[in-house]
């Protein structure tokens, strides 16, 4: 990620291939935090640690000498040099830590390596691992007192020093943890899993700060909106440290907010200002890359600007504002597609601009001063009446053609199929929740493939039912062939259906509510639920008791138009979702409305796929009623 947006800035830096870069990284990061308990006022303070560090300065040269060509190595090696001189001239450790710091991070900007997890660490595993591999010599407490700590040449790093912990970020930690320390008992653990390594560096990294001070944390970063917005994503936080924090908010606070974080660095992924800082970040870079002429870098970066930074924020905004999400979605549509045309760069640089000033918008609406019971309600009530509705027209008119058939032994699978679809959505709420995150990209392609999937079914069941609805003889077909067009095999087709088309809209619904639990108003949330299924079940309950009084012939009609409108609706959606993975290009049609419920979108490939739809269901229908004047079949 970092690697591509230093590339289309032009800087030509190469990315290391080789281990130094991190390597060099750990070392300097280590000098500048232990040095000062080697020397103090020109005086060596403990021999064997001065010789560590003159023999880590020496290390950093060679390493960086050894880095593939790049505008700034010359200034890197210049600046090892200066720290060698430094140090072997015993100055002072405040002056070291500034020029190793400094070096580090320059080092990050010429040369990018990953500098943060892919989810929120696990800090109950990160505990485990602790007990397990560390505290023999780092101490149960982190205190470096371990139990083989004394028979150590070189002494084990404290966790809980406060005034080292300060200068210490989760991924300076996650370096040593991976790669150990040369010509010390820290061993390299690079064997275990990246998020394993990572639940270690945070967990390490949270023992000099107290529980007292992770709970004002708390307090700081959910009333402080600017707080949020100096950490937005895990990045920034894995690589920050209290003492830089400090320089901005002051030194308490900066403890505070750190505390908190590291017990629970997932509250920078329920950051909306976070998340729309990636949005931007990335349209920024998509923007740069097309300016140095790699169109599919920028193309890859736009979609990554919608699918990582607006789309987790998507739910929220949509029960916040809904307009204002319709025109952002479709402002970003446009930009992938003027990309996508090879659009002067002017145009694309407006696009950009219009879609900040609509991340701002977003951002107000997003706040946590704009979440109210009221809305929470209503955004709760709203999005699960609308998802479900689609699924309980489909589920309904099933169960109700089976009723008016007679043949009620298939009824439980078609009840399985949608009660499985609920278990399975809870499951996903679990995962969702608790153990893994489900990706933008995820989460269209299921509802694009489920929503495609669904339409042609319908589209065949549709016509199937308009046949039945046209033909004379339609108490014989009952009587003497639906025993064979009920076979076990379409039995387990009909669950199947059932499954699809509850679980596509149990799985966005899910979304959506993760997406609002995080904001807070739990009670109120439920409440909208409750009060949508309470309507949804009256609309069921209608439903059925009216389709159980309507002659069959009108059964199968209405159904058979109710069937052709579900499967048009549904093409759009599925289009449109998969071109929001990227699976399909976009082609805007300009002056289409957007009416999302009806699943139309302005694209042409969206309209198209509608259009084949009902051409598809004109010629059946059409096809049903020539047939309807000879013999039956």
């Amino acid at each position: 990620m970092l690697a591509a947006m230093l590339c289309v800035l032009g800087c030509g830096a190469a990315i290391a291939q080789a281990a130094d870069v991190p390597t060099a990284w750990r070392l300097l990061d280590y000098v500048a935090v232990d040095y000062a308990g080697a020397v103090d006022r020109g005086q060596v303070k403990s021999p064997t640690e001065y010789a560590e560090m003159t023999e880590f300065a020496a290390s950093i040269t060679e390493r960086l000498t050894r880095l593939p060509a790049s505008p700034a190595k010359a200034a890197l090696v210049a600046g090892a040099a200066r720290l060698r001189s430094l140090i072997a001239a015993k100055g002072a450790p405040d002056e070291v830590a500034r020029l190793a710091h400094g070096l580090a991070a320059d080092l990050l900007k010429a040369y990018p390596i990953p500098l943060a997890p892919g989810r929120a660490p696990n800090l109950a595993r990160g505990a485990a691992l602790f007990a397990q591999n560390c505290t023999s010599c780092h101490g149960m407490n982190g205190d470096g007192r371990g139990p083989d700590a004394a028979k150590l040449a070189t002494p084990p790093i404290a966790f809980a020093d406060i005034a080292r912990a300060r200068q210490r970020s989760a991924f300076a930690l996650y370096q040593v943890i991976d790669q150990g320390i040369d010509g010390t008992a820290m061993q390299s653990f690079e064997s275990l899993p990246s998020d394993d390594r990572w639940a270690l560096a945070f967990y390490a990294g949270r023992f000099a700060f107290t529980d007292a001070m992770a709970a004002e944390g708390e307090r700081f970063w959910k009333n402080d909106a600017s707080l949020r917005r100096r950490i937005p994503d895990l990045a920034t936080l894995a690589g920050l440290t209290p003492q830089a924090l400090a320089v901005e908010i002051g030194q308490a606070k900066a403890d505070a907010v750190m505390a908190y974080l590291r017990r629970h660095p997932g509250a920078v992924m329920q950051s909306a200002a976070g998340s729309l800082t990636v949005a931007r970040t990335k349209l920024a870079q998509s923007l740069a890359a097309y300016r140095a002429g790699d169109r599919r870098t920028a193309r890859e970066l736009a979609l990554s600007a919608y699918l990582d930074g607006f789309e987790p924020v998507e739910p929220t905004l949509t029960a916040r504002d809904a307009t204002l999400m319709g025109h952002i979605e479709g402002a970003m549509e446009e930009f992938r597609a003027a990309l996508q045309d090879g659009r002067p760069v002017d145009e694309i640089a407006t696009r950009v601009q219009v879609l900040d000033g609509l991340f701002d918008d977003a951002e107000t609406a997003l706040s946590p001063d704009a979440a109210s019971s009221a809305s929470t309600f209503i955004g709760a009530f709203t999005i699960l009446l609308r998802e479900g509705l689609e699924a309980l027209l489909i589920v309904v008119a099933m169960i109700a053609f089976l009723r008016k058939a007679d043949r009620a032994e298939v009824l439980p699978y078609v009840h399985g199929g949608w009660i499985g679809a609920l278990l399975a959505g809870a499951l996903t709420w679990a995962a969702a929740t608790y153990a893994i995150g489900i990706s933008g990209a995820s989460r269209e392609l299921t509802e694009g493939f489920g929503s495609l999937f669904a339409a042609v079914v319908l589209l065949s069941v549709g016509i199937w039912m308009h046949g039945k609805a046209q033909a004379d003889q339609w108490q014989r077909y009952i009587r003497e062939r639906m025993s064979r067009a009920l076979s076990r095999q379409s039995a387990w087709f009909l669950f199947g259906l059932a499954f699809v088309v509850v679980y596509r809209e149990v799985f966005e619904t899910i979304l959506f509510y993760a997406a609002l639990w995080t904001q807070g108003n739990g009670g109120m949330l439920l409440a909208g639920a409750g009060s949508a299924v309470a309507l949804l079940g009256l609309i069921a309950w209608a439903m059925l008791s009216y389709s159980r009084d309507l002659p069959i012939a009108k059964f199968f009609s209405y159904s058979a138009w109710l069937m052709a409108a579900l499967t048009v609706v549904l093409a759009g959606k599925g289009v449109a979702a998969l071109q929001e993975a990227g699976i399909i290009d976009i082609a805007p049609l300009a002056g289409a409305p957007r009416v999302t419920m009806l699943g139309l979108f302005p694209t042409w490939q969206s309209v198209s796929a509608q259009l084949a739809m009902i051409l598809a269901v004109a010629a059946g229908f059409l096809l049903n009623r020539r047939r309807a004047s000879g013999p039956f079949r």
